[in-house]
C-alpha cells in the first residue's frame, strides 16, 4: 500500500495507528500544495549523474521536477520562488541508518528479545534534535530502538522535516533492530547475557516468526483450510521474512560479525544491514561483500590493529574488502545527528575516499534500506530534500545555509541564526 508518499509493507497495514491510516490523504495534500522552488546558479551535486556548476534545480509538489544542467545564463523560471545559490554546493539531504532521534527512545530491558515493539507511535516529528539534524543537512534517518536489549521492535525510515508523523514517514518497518553483542553484555551473567546465549535467543524468536510466517503463506497460498491464530507480536515477522524490510544488526567486532553472517544471513536467509562494524570486524570484509550485505559504519571510524601496529580507518577497510557501498552513522544521540558529515570527513580522513565517503551517506544508505527511488541523490521525480552549503561538506569550515525537506525549506540561515 502507498499513499502520500508513505511506503508500508504489505503484511502490516491493519496493525497500523488508526491515525496513521486516517491522515494519509492529508500528508498527500500537504506535499500537493508544497512551494514551487528554483535553485539557480550553485554547483549541482547530484551524486549519482555528476558534479554541474549552474545547473537549476527546479521542485514542486515536493519532489524534483527537472535538474536542467546547462541553463541559459539568464533563466529564471516563472511562478517559481527562486533561490540564488551562487558560490554555494547544493545536495542531496544525507541519509543516517542508525538514529535514536526520532522522537522518544524505546529501550525496554525487562525482556531480551522484544519483536512486538515497535517507534511508529514514539515518533515526534520536528523535534528540537531532528531541528539539528536539518542544520547538520540530515533529511533522512532510521529511528531505531535502543540496543539495550537483542532484539529491541521494529523502526521506522523518516525525514527529518514534517509537521506530523504522515509527513515525515517514508516506511514503517523500515528494519528490525538487533544487537548481538555489546550493549545487552553488561547486565550479567544470566542466560542471553553472554555471546552463546545471545545468539540462541536471537534464533529462538526468529525461528518462531518464520514459522508464523509459514503458516500464513500456507493460509494464503490455500493450502490450509484454517487461518493461524494472529498474533500481534509476531505479526511484523511476515514482511522480515518476504524481504520487504532489513533486519539493522548493531554488530561490531570479528567474532560478533561472524554470527551476523552466519545466523541471520546463511541460516535465515534475511536482508541484513550491518550497523557499527567496527574494530576488527572489517576483517570479514571478503565474507560480508560475497554476500551482498551492506554496511554502515560507525560511529568509531578508527581503530588501532595491535597486530600491524597501526591505526586503521574502518570504512576504508571495508571498501577495500570488497564493500562497494560503505555508509556512515552516528548511532544519535550518541553523536550529534548534525555530525554525521564529521563522521564522513573522519573516514576520508583514514583513507576512505570522498567519492565513497558521500555516496556512503547519501545514494548507498538509501540503496541499503531500499529507499533509492526517493532519497540519496537529486534526480527527477524523487523527494525534494536539498541542501544548500557554503562548500565541500567534508570540510568542517564548512556549514549548510539552508535545508529543504519534501519541497519545504525547513531551515534558513537567510533568516533566522546559524543552529551551530
Amino acid at each position: 500500500m502507498r499513499s502520500a508518499g508513505v511506503q508500508l509493507a504489505s503484511g502490516t497495514a491493519g496493525f497500523l495507528t488508526v491515525l496513521a491510516v486516517l491522515q494519509l490523504a492529508s500528508a498527500s495534500r500537504a506535499l500537493a500544495h508544497a512551494p514551487r522552488i528554483a535553485i539557480l546558479g550553485g554547483k549541482v551535486v547530484t551524486v549519482t549523474r555528476g558534479v554541474h556548476a549552474g545547473a537549476a534545480l527546479l521542485i514542486s509538489g515536493g519532489k524534483i521536477d527537472k535538474v536542467l544542467i546547462d541553463p541559459p545564463a539568464d533563466y529564471r523560471p516563472t511562478g517559481y520562488e527562486v533561490i540564488d545559490a551562487s558560490g554555494l554546493w547544493v545536495l542531496p539531504g544525507f541519509v543516517d541508518l542508525h538514529s535514536h532521534v526520532g522522537g522518544s527512545d524505546i529501550n525496554d530491558m525487562v525482556y531480551p528479545v522484544n519483536p512486538g515493539f515497535r517507534v511508529l507511535d514514539n515518533i515526534i516529528p520536528n523535534n528540537l534534535r531532528l531541528q539539528r539534524a536539518q542544520a547538520g543537512g540530515v533529511t533522512t534517518i532510521l529511528f531505531i530502538s535502543g540496543s539495550g536489549t537483542n532484539m529491541s521492535g521494529f523502526g521506522a525510515l523518516m525525514k527529518t522535516g514534517g509537521d506530523t508523523v504522515e509527513e515525515a514517514l517514508i516506511r514503517f518497518p523500515g528494519a528490525l533492530k538487533i544487537a548481538q553483542g555489546g550493549n545487552p553484555e553488561r547486565r550479567g551473567g544470566d542466560l542471553g547475557r553472554d555471546r552463546m546465549g545471545m545468539n540462541w535467543l536471537i534464533r529462538n524468536a526468529l525461528e518462531e516468526g518464520r514459522r508464523y510466517t509459514s503458516a500464513w503463506d500456507e493460509f494464503e497460498a490455500g493450502r490450509t483450510k484454517d487461518p493461524p491464530a494472529r498474533n500481534p507480536r509476531l505479526e511484523y515477522f511476515r514482511g522480515l521474512f518476504h524481504r520487504e524490510y532489513p533486519v539493522v544488526v548493531h554488530t561490531q567486532g570479528y567474532h560478533l560479525i561472524l554470527s551476523t553472517i552466519r545466523i541471520l544471513k546463511d541460516e535465515m536467509k534475511l536482508w541484513v544491514v550491518i550497523d557499527h562494524g567496527e574494530f576488527d570486524g572489517s576483517e570479514l570484509a571478503p565474507e560480508v561483500a560475497e554476500r551482498g550485505i551492506m554496511v554502515m559504519n560507525g560511529p568509531r571510524q578508527f581503530w588501532f590493529d595491535s597486530e600491524r601496529g597501526t591505526v586503521v580507518g574502518t570504512a576504508k577497510r571495508w571498501y577495500d574488502g570488497g564493500v562497494r557501498d560503505v555508509g556512515i552513522n552516528t548511532d544519535a544521540g550518541v553523536v550529534p545527528e548534525e555530525e554525521l558529515s564529521y563522521q564522513a570527513a573522519m573516514a576520508i580522513r583514514f583513507g576512505l575516499d570522498e567519492e565513497v565517503a558521500l555516496r556512503g551517506i547519501t545514494i548507498s544508505g538509501a540503496r541499503a534500506v531500499g529507499i533509492e527511488n526517493r532519497v540519496g541523490s537529486l534526480e527527477e521525480g524523487k523527494d525534494a530534500d536539498v541542501v544548500l552549503w557554503t562548500g565541500n561538506p567534508f570540510d568542517v569550515r564548512n556549514h549548510v545555509v539552508a535545508t529543504i525537506v519534501n519541497g519545504r525549506i525547513v531551515y534558513d540561515t537567510r533568516k533566522e541564526p546559524r543552529r551551530f
